[in-house]
């Protein structure tokens, strides 16, 4: 096993275990040079039969979920290959699994759980739609994991499969019984994307019901015999979904996507239909082809009108060009930079791996420029597209500029701290009224430049005047980050224990030693008092850099 401590390929530092099954032992890691957390999976040859055949699977995994790109799916990083284990680094997902909700509070909110199988549905679709499709096979609690911000994310791709149309059957029974739709279960048929409709629905009736379809009586029954305070609407859907023969399912992600944002109306016309009232039988046919109708027109419409349609490129989007044609589907809107529930964005896109390195920065310094247009005709047309966002969405500009001005001062993988403060003020400048510690950042970025220029002309009794300036700046900053959430708190006096590591001597002589010590103490003291485990290991690495830097400020020598 790995030990807590060890740094893992040069770069990752174990910080702690944070789950074990049979085969292997989950960690969370800080990549300590981008200060990003990510998890590692390690599968040891010991206690493993057959070693080898495992690998293959983990093998194919991570083949697939690396070709993969969704807001509800985790990222894999790195696959390391050693002689005793086979190690996977992948995105930490925070949160715990439904499975854990489920065992601690019982049946879920119903509609909670509704917008977690709307999520649900998005990903199945999204892995039905690859080419060759991907059918997942093994949905199920335990594999759904609760973010803090109330989403889901779908992990465990042990048993998903590319969807070959000329097999008769699987060769492997793969999945969770009570989960598992019947041609899972060898010789019933090949699994499509109509099996992952059902262990869905399967997932769904757990949720809702707290009854486990893998455990005795192992049936899947009408959810209101459970409880009769749920909807008939989403009973009918999870019926449904849950049919043996795969025909009497609902035959897509898309279809049953469509279920679950009308279970209301159906069961609108389940309440009616108990009524007995006969000619409702022929206004509710009218509709069910109506809603079709609108469906199958919709989808068309969306397939023909895609590229003009902002919400569903975000959806798809893979790479920084898919970021760029939604900006300039509606350049008023801030979602493209910023993300939404549904989506990430372009900023969240590009520091995926925790760092914004040059190319990266130079994706974003385009949007300055504008953007270029193509039509159909091949006329390019450079679109100001900051200017019409700072124009039509003046809160919207603020925003997407302070957010671009952050990703450069914490994630900008340049090694001159000056230079970072410098690209990160050209976004904040724009941000100073709607938030003030935006002003303070660029206030230490001009500070910073008049230091170079000082040291260069060695002027320096302006250089000893623009640190004790700088130390203002520093003080300010470290009183104003507390009107901001604890995320930023602790990056913020990371950056200022930072510049005082880097300028120990600078800064007793601007102030004294003493005073520098009393503001490191003072950070501290509060980053100490903030009780977030999602933030224990950032602020555990905060106070290791503030234990180095204090002993380098006690050892300098003062005159004062």
């Amino acid at each position: 096993m790995l030990e807590i401590g060890s740094l893992v390929d040069g770069k990752y530092r174990i910080l702690n275990k944070v789950g074990q099954g049979g085969m292997s032992v989950v960690y969370l890691a800080m990549n300590e040079k981008a200060n990003k957390q990510w998890a590692i999976k390690e599968v040891r040859k010991d206690g493993v039969l057959d070693f080898e055949a495992v690998k293959q699977g983990l093998v194919a995994e991570t083949d697939i979920l690396k070709k993969l790109s969704h807001p509800n799916l985790p990222s894999i990083i790195d696959v390391i290959d050693q002689k005793d284990s086979f190690i996977i680094i992948m995105d930490y997902i925070q949160g715990n699994s439904l499975a854990k909700a489920l065992a601690e509070y019982g049946a879920l909110p119903q509609e909670n759980v509704i917008e977690w199988a709307k999520q649900l549905c998005d990903v199945l679709g999204y892995l039905h739609s690859r080419k060759p499709p991907i059918i997942y096979r093994d949905m199920k609690p335990a594999n759904i994991m609760l973010k803090p911000d109330g989403n889901v994310t779908l992990i465990d791709f042990g048993t998903a499969r590319e969807f070959k149309e000329r097999n008769l059957a699987d060769t492997t029974c793969l999945g969770t019984v009570g989960y598992a739709a019947p041609e899972q279960f060898g010789g019933m048929g090949q699994t499509d994307g109509r099996t992952d409709i059902y262990c869905l629905g399967a997932t769904l009736y757990h949720l809702v019901t707290g009854m486990n379809p893998s455990e005795p009586p192992y049936e899947i029954k009408p959810i209101r015999e459970v409880n009769p305070g749920l909807s008939s609407g989403l009973e009918k859907i999870i019926m449904k979904c849950t049919q043996r023969n795969p025909n009497d399912r609902y035959q897509s992600a898309e279809e049953l996507m469509y279920a679950l944002e009308h279970y209301d109306e159906i069961d609108d016309i389940h309440k009616k239909k108990q009524k007995g009232k006969l000619g409702f039988f022929f206004v509710s046919l009218a509709w069910t082809f109506f809603f079709v109708g609108v469906a199958i027109w919709g989808y068309v419409s969306a397939e023909q009108k895609k590229k003009e349609n902002y919400d569903f490129i975000l959806a798809q989007a893979q790479t920084v060009e898919d970021y760029y044609e939604a900006i300039l589907t509606d350049p008023s809107r801030a979602e493209a930079y910023l993300g939404a529930s549904d989506y990430r964005g372009l900023i969240d896109f590009l520091i995926n791996d925790g760092k914004l390195d040059s190319n990266e920065s130079g994706y974003l310094s385009k949007l300055k420029a504008g953007l270029d247009d193509v039509d159909s005709s091949g006329y390019s047309n450079t679109v100001a597209v900051m200017d019409i966002l700072k124009r039509e969405n003046p809160e919207g500009y603020a925003k997407v500029c302070y957010e671009l001005g952050e990703t450069y001062l914490f994630y900008y993988d340049v090694g001159v701290e000056k230079d970072k403060y410098a690209a990160a003020a050209l976004w904040f400048q724009y941000a100073k009224e709607e938030y003030p510690i935006a002003k303070i950042y660029c206030d230490i970025s001009a500070c910073l430049q008049n230091i170079a220029k000082y040291y260069k002309s060695e002027q320096y009794a302006k250089l000893s005047e623009e640190y004790k300036t700088l130390w203002l700046q520093v003080s300010a900053l470290n009183a104003d980050v507390l009107e901001y959430d604890e995320d930023l708190q602790v990056r913020a006096w990371n950056e200022i224990i930072n510049m005082f590591r880097n300028n120990s001597t600078e800064f007793c002589e601007a102030t004294s030693k003493e005073e520098v010590l009393a503001l490191i103490d003072d950070i501290e003291e509060k980053s100490s008092a903030i009780d977030n485990s999602f933030l224990q290991s950032t602020i555990a690495g905060l106070q290791d850099n503030i234990a180095t830097t204090r002993t380098k400020i006690q050892s300098v020598k003062s005159d004062k």
